[in-house]
C-alpha cells in the first residue's frame, strides 16, 4: 500500500545540499522534490546503540534535516562490536554526544537534538511529539512497547526492529495509517515477562546484522517521508542470516470490543508493560514442564514437540525426540503443511517467547499447538543434566 508523502518540502536546498544528495536527485519518486522533503523531516531516532548506530549514519547522509537522539547510556567497550556511530576513544561518553558528533561528521547541517533521557511515562509525550516519525532501535521490551504506545497515542508512524543473536524483525507501526492501523500489540499483544526472553547480552548479537537491519530501517524511513515505495505497513520482515533467507509475515490490526478507542490518549500513556487498552485474549493453552513430561511418559499419547530454535541452541540445551523446525519456517508458513490439523503439538524454544508466537501462527493455521511455559528453561530445571 502506498501513502502519501509525511512532509511538506522546504523552498529550497542550497548548492552544497544539491551536490550532496545528487544522487538522490536521479532516483524517481525521491528527485528534488523528495530530497527536500527529506531537508524538512524531523526523525527521532531511540536508541543510539546497535540498529541507531546504522539509522543516523544512513539519515544523515540522506540529507535527514534534523535528527533526534535518545539515550541515556554511556559507551562501552562491549558496544563497539555493532554500535558503528561509536569509536574506541568515546569508551565513557555520553551515547547521545558520540552519536552527535558522527553525524556531524557525516553532514555538519544537520540540526542534531540530543535527548539525554530515560523514556517514562512522564516523559515520552514530550521527547517524542513534533517528530514525523520515530525510530525504534531500543533493546528492552519496556522501552518498546512505550515507545509504540506514545507513539499511537500522537498519531506518529514507528519503524520499528529487533535484533538477536543471527535473528532479525523489520516493520512500520501507525496507529494513524490510511486505511487502517496497526501497532507493536497488534504483533505481540503481551509484553514478555523479564524473563522469557535472553537480551543481547546474554545470547549475543551479529554485528553486522545490525548494519543490515539498521540500513532497511532508513529506507523505510526515506520511503514514508518521500512517499515513495510500499512502506512495511501490515508486514513483518523476518530475517535468519544464517541462511540467507528474508520471509514475510502478515500483520493485521487485533478487533476491538465495540466501543472502546483504539488508541490511548495522548495524556494517559500507561506504565512500560501496561496494556494500553484492552488486550486481545490470548487463545494460545500453556503446558507446564511437569504437565509435558507427564504426557511424554505416556505411550498412548500422540503429543508432538516442536522446538523452534535456532540449531546452535539445540547443540547447547537439546530437547530429546523433539522436532526441529525453526521459528523463521513457522511464521513464513514453509513448515504448516508439516502437521495435520489432528496432531496435538507443543511448542518449545528457550524461554516461552518464539514458542507463543509460533504456537499462535499454528492454531491460525488449523493446528492444535500448545506452547510449554518457560521453554527449555523450565524444562532443564525439572530436569537437570
Amino acid at each position: 500500500m502506498r501513502i502519501e508523502a509525511l512532509v511538506e518540502p522546504v523552498a529550497e536546498l542550497d548548492d552544497e545540499q544539491r551536490v550532496r544528495s545528487a544522487r538522490h536527485l536521479l532516483l524517481p519518486g525521491i528527485g528534488l522534490t523528495g530530497q527536500r522533503r527529506l531537508r524538512s523531516a524531523r526523525v527521532c531516532v531511540v536508541g543510539a546503540g546497535g540498529l541507531g548506530a546504522p539509522v543516523l549514519q544512513y539519515l544523515a547522509a540522506a540529507g535527514v534535516g534534523t535528527l533526534g537522539i535518545v539515550d541515556d547510556d554511556v559507551v562501552d567497550l562491549t558496544n563497539l562490536q555493532r554500535q558503528v556511530v561509536h569509536g574506541s576513544p568515546d569508551v565513557g561518553r555520553r551515547k547521545v554526544d558520540s552519536a552527535r558528533d558522527a553525524v556531524a561528521a557525516i553532514d555538519p547541517s544537520v540540526v542534531v537534538v540530543a535527548h539525554d533521557v530515560r523514556l517514562t511515562r512522564e516523559t515520552a509525550a514530550d521527547v517524542l511529539a513534533g517528530y514525523d516519525v520515530v525510530v525504534d532501535g531500543t533493546d528492552n521490551f519496556p522501552t518498546r512497547y512505550l515507545v509504540s504506545d506514545t507513539a499511537a497515542a500522537l498519531g506518529v508512524p514507528v519503524v520499528w526492529g529487533s535484533v538477536l543473536r543471527f535473528d532479525a524483525q523489520v516493520s512500520v507501526f501507525w496507529s494513524a495509517a490510511p486505511g487502517g492501523g496497526v501497532t507493536l500489540r497488534d504483533l505481540f499483544p503481551r509484553e514478555p515477562a523479564p524473563d522469557e526472553v535472553p537480551s543481547c547480552a546474554e545470547a549475543g548479537v551479529l554485528g553486522a546484522l545490525c548494519g543490515q537491519v539498521g540500513s532497511l530501517m532508513a529506507t523505510e524511513v526515506v520511503k514514508l517521508v518521500c512517499g515513495v515505495g510500499e512502506p512495511l505497513l501490515g508486514r513483518v520482515l523476518v530475517l535468519d542470516a544464517l541462511r540467507a533467507r528474508w520471509s514475510q509475515v502478515p500483520l493485521a490490526p487485533h478487533p476491538e470490543p465495540a466501543g472502546v478507542a483504539t488508541r490511548p490518549e495522548t495524556d494517559a500513556v500507561p506504565e512500560p508493560g501496561a496494556p494500553a487498552g484492552p488486550v486481545p485474549p490470548d487463545d494460545v493453552p500453556t503446558v507446564s514442564a511437569d504437565a509435558l513430561a507427564a504426557r511424554l511418559a505416556d505411550p498412548a499419547d500422540p503429543v508432538v514437540v516442536v522446538d523452534v530454535r535456532e540449531p546452535h541452541e539445540l547443540e547447547a540445551l537439546p530437547f530429546p525426540g523433539a522436532a526441529h523446525v525453526p521459528l523463521a519456517r513457522v511464521l513464513d508458513g514453509s513448515a504448516l503443511r508439516a502437521w495435520e490439523h489432528g496432531d496435538d503439538v507443543v511448542v518449545v524454544c528457550h524461554a516461552g517467547a518464539r514458542s507463543h508466537a509460533a504456537a499462535q501462527v499454528l492454531r491460525a493455521a488449523g493446528v492444535d499447538a500448545a506452547n510449554l511455559a518457560g521453554g527449555i528453561v523450565a524444562w532443564r530445571a525439572r530436569t537437570p543434566a
